[in-house]
């Protein structure tokens, strides 16, 4: 039961990633394609949101809280445990790439500041999610 648990965290953790990084994405498609959707302002508080605590998390050096969940029930099913954040891990499982953690905590600052010129130069708008 232990895993699966953990396999549900990590699906979880791997579709808060895809929106993170391909609600930005959206975003920029959505601005120059003239799309309303992507200025709704609840989709983009929310993605703001989870940006500011990956870069927070980031800069304070802390693990996020899914990563610390799916390791300890991991733990407890008798499966590995992988150290380090969940990106260092996937992405090197995934590309084979491998970097300090400063250059993540980089990545991620200025991934934070593109996403805060898209609120500066495609301002989010409180109408409903399809206009």
């Amino acid at each position: 039961m232990y895993a699966l648990l953990a396999d549900i965290v990590l699906l979880l953790h791997a579709l808060i990633v895809a929106f993170v990084v391909f609600g930005l994405v959206l975003t920029l498609a959505g601005g120059l394609l003239g799309w309303a959707w992507p200025r709704n302002f609840w989709f983009r508080v929310t993605h703001l949101a989870l940006v500011v605590v990956v870069a927070v998390q980031a800069w304070l050096g802390v693990l996020c809280p899914l990563t610390i969940w799916e390791q300890q029930l991991r733990s407890l099913a008798g499966q590995p445990v992988y150290e380090g954040s969940f990106i260092e891990f996937w992405l090197h499982r995934i590309i084979f790439y491998e970097a300090e953690p400063w250059v993540f905590t980089l990545v991620y600052t200025l991934f934070g500041l593109l996403v805060a010129v898209t609120w500066w130069r495609l301002p989010p708008r409180r109408s409903g999610i399809l206009k």
